[in-house]
């Protein structure tokens, strides 16, 4: 049951998060892109305290350590916060293609992060091909012209980038304090966090309400990025996140853009390239080079490759003690 809802929650965070690239890009013809940040916190975070305050006890509510405190910072300045802002205000010099490209380079700087700051996550060689080959494939799906790559905008590339790389750090850092507080209710503080850093940096950049173009396509952008790219997501990925650890959780970056491809096809009639095809078996190559004892972290996702639960199995077999099926001691015991 754990490796099924671990794939589930897997799967849930890639799909919501699948469509926060293409809505972004489409919410900025409405809204200046720092303040489009805030009210997505402001509305996401409405919806999560709510759930919070009726689901969870006042002592469940209450940070008391100080990695409660720090893990309230890291999700709700880093990962949520600062590499949202970071992203949009980047989406602006840069193709949502692009955009998603470089994003998908989370998988490959947490790694770096965790070998830092994390003694219990280790990649190896292997492991490293793996993700190379998940990155070559989000490449191939997205399919960028290269001139866009080699001659866009510095700005938005350098600003992407240190979004990337605030989510990485931050999810790093939330597995490094070990907070206490359950990951609904890290949310629960930390999205009304990261709505107000998004609203000071509005505010320090100039941007005004005035300046927002309120029509059906902006409550619509709102809307995805607020609920379901906002708090289903981020449920979905900080579960994910305690139950494997930062770097198989941040794989999920690297199935993204193949969502946003497939639904752009399915929901915008939007064609597939072949070359995206050969993107997404290079993704799925990746991925099996990761299940194949690749990362040294607990195997939750490797667990559900076949040939890897039918190994697991047999280990776990020969390592347990033999018990009667109905509950009576054996011989041994």
């Amino acid at each position: 049951m754990t490796d099924r809802r671990t794939v589930a929650l897997f799967a849930l965070a890639s799909l919501f998060f699948g469509g926060t690239f293409v809505a972004a890009k489409a919410g900025l013809e409405y809204f200046p892109p720092l303040l489009f940040v805030a009210l997505r916190f402001d509305v996401a975070a409405v919806v999560m305290v709510a759930y919070a305050t009726v689901r969870f006890s006042r002592a469940e509510l209450t940070p008391t350590t100080a990695g409660d405190v720090i893990g309230v910072l890291a999700t709700g300045g880093l990962v949520i916060g600062l590499a949202n802002s970071l992203l949009f205000v980047g989406q602006q010099y840069a193709t949502s293609a692009v955009g998603a490209i470089v994003f998908s380079l989370n998988p490959i700087l947490t790694p770096v992060f965790a070998a830092v700051l994390l003694s219990s996550e280790r990649i190896s060689r292997r492991g490293a091909t793996g993700l190379g080959l998940g990155l070559v494939g989000v490449a191939l799906v997205v399919g960028p012209d290269p001139e866009l790559l080699v001659g866009g905008d510095a700005l938005g590339y350098a600003i992407l980038f240190a979004g990337a790389s605030s989510a990485a750090l931050g999810a790093v850092l939330i597995r490094r304090v070990d907070a206490t507080l359950s990951s609904p209710v890290r949310i629960a503080w930390g999205l009304p966090l990261a709505a107000g850093l998004s609203h000071t940096l509005s505010l320090a950049s100039g941007e005004s309400a005035s300046a927002i173009t309120w029509a059906p396509g902006a409550v619509a952008a709102l809307g995805y990025v607020s609920v379901f790219a906002g708090v289903f997501a981020y449920l979905a990925y900080f579960a994910l996140l305690d139950e494997t650890g930062a770097i198989e959780a941040n794989l999920v970056f690297y199935v993204v853009p193949v969502v946003s491809t497939l639904g752009g096809w399915a929901i915008l009639g939007e064609r597939i390239a072949p070359l995206a095809i050969v993107g997404f078996l290079t993704i799925f190559a990746g991925f099996a080079v990761l299940g194949s004892e690749s990362i040294a972290v607990r195997p939750r996702l490797r667990a559900w490759l076949p040939f890897e639960r039918s190994r697991s199995n047999a280990a776990e077999s020969a390592d347990r003690p033999s018990v009667r099926s109905d509950s009576r001691p054996s011989r041994s015991d």
